[in-house]
């Protein structure tokens, strides 16, 4: 029990400008999926996600949105992705789980409001999310 770590509670501090765009954009991709890349930095379990980046070569319908990750330049600022939901669920599906990029994977519902932004970890349990200046 020497080495035993204790569990990082993992917290999410979203900029509101950054939140403002990915409802933009959300509402922009309608009725396809849209995705985006999360910036920020991470530390001690406390994410901060202060950027964007539209990832390159990205594709999207209305049930699935990805890219190939190769494509991506190296960025240690890279905290995880967004994506919508057009069909109105925020949990996060199988499929998500699998291609889970990063720390954190934030999913938008439809209709795209301020309240429907909900954080998830890879193990696809829902982390606290806060607006910040």
């Amino acid at each position: 029990m020497i080495f035993k770590k204790a569990k990082l509670e993992r917290h999410i501090s979203l900029k509101k400008d950054v939140r403002n765009s990915i409802l933009s954009f959300c509402k922009m991709k309608h009725p396809n999926e849209g995705i985006l890349i999360l910036k920020g930095k991470s530390k001690k379990g406390h994410i901060i996600v202060d950027g964007l980046v539209i990832p390159p070569f990205s594709y999207s319908d209305p049930t699935f949105a990805g890219f190939p990750q190769s494509f991506l330049p190296l960025d240690l600022d890279y905290v995880g992705i967004v994506h919508s939901h057009p069909s109105g669920s925020a949990n996060p599906s199988i499929t998500d789980l699998h291609n889970f990029f990063g720390l954190v994977s934030l999913i938008v519902q439809s209709p795209y409001e301020e309240a429907d932004i909900f954080a998830w970890d890879s193990n696809g349990n829902q982390l606290s999310m806060t607006v910040i200046d």
